[in-house]
């Protein structure tokens, strides 16, 4: 059977999607909560190439909510260790791991190749990187935000939203991190589904999330849009 033969049966994708899928390469800025989710999603989904940066080590603090890692895994860079779990899933996939610190122009040579790049940070600096390197390359990205219980997924294309032109630089001073802040475990996983979600869509030539902000209250299990 073929593995991919579930969503080769929406109509939306086809063998024609399917084929697209493989062909394309998507950058994921973080390897954290989202980060890891995404790139497990997009590789099951079998996405040809996926680049994976992030310099960060595993903590055991992060396990409540990044549960492709385990308590072995601690002290160890996360890009190796997602990297190997991506092979493990799909190999024949391609998986670039980059244990790096990104900065604006290292992400450019990386996202020069890309179809789609994923914002999943956790802070707004990257966010804003992302997007303006995006923008600046005509670039889609897809950028997932999480705090306490509450999570917000902007999809920025062409022609349309990039982050600065909804959220003012000034925006990001009041920021608590979740490390100060808090988040419940699930909350992550839930944005970075729609984060791969949206990422499909774009390779497979469907139409994204329109031009609006998606914010989802999983206190009252609610979702809401900001038109933009």
């Amino acid at each position: 059977m073929n593995r991919y033969q579930r969503q080769q049966q929406l109509p939306e994708i086809g063998a024609g999607g399917q084929k697209l899928l493989g062909a394309s390469r998507v950058v994921i800025v973080g390897c954290g909560a989202l980060g890891s989710v995404v790139a497990m999603y997009l590789a099951g989904a079998g996405v040809g190439e996926i680049v994976i940066a992030d310099f960060d080590t595993l903590d055991v603090s992060n396990l409540h909510r990044q549960v492709f890692y385990t308590e072995a895994d601690t002290g160890k860079p996360k890009v190796e260790l997602l990297a190997d779990r991506m092979r493990r899933l799909n190999s024949d996939i391609t998986v670039v791991p980059v244990n790096e610190f990104i900065r604006p122009e290292r992400l450019r040579q990386l996202a020069a190749q890309g179809d789609v790049v994923i914002e999943a940070g956790d802070n707004p600096d990257t966010k804003y990187m992302v997007s303006d390197v995006c923008q600046s390359l005509d670039k889609p990205c897809v950028i997932g935000g999480v705090n306490g219980w509450q999570g917000q997924l902007l999809t920025c294309v062409s022609g349309g939203k990039y982050y600065r032109d909804v959220f003012a630089e000034s925006a990001g001073a009041g920021f608590t991190p979740c490390s100060l802040a808090g988040v419940v475990g699930p909350l992550p996983g839930t944005i970075a589904s729609l984060q791969a979600i949206e990422a499909i869509k774009i390779l497979t030539r469907q139409p994204a999330l329109k031009p609006q902000l998606l914010l989802f209250d999983a206190l009252t299990m609610s979702f809401s849009t900001i038109a933009l």
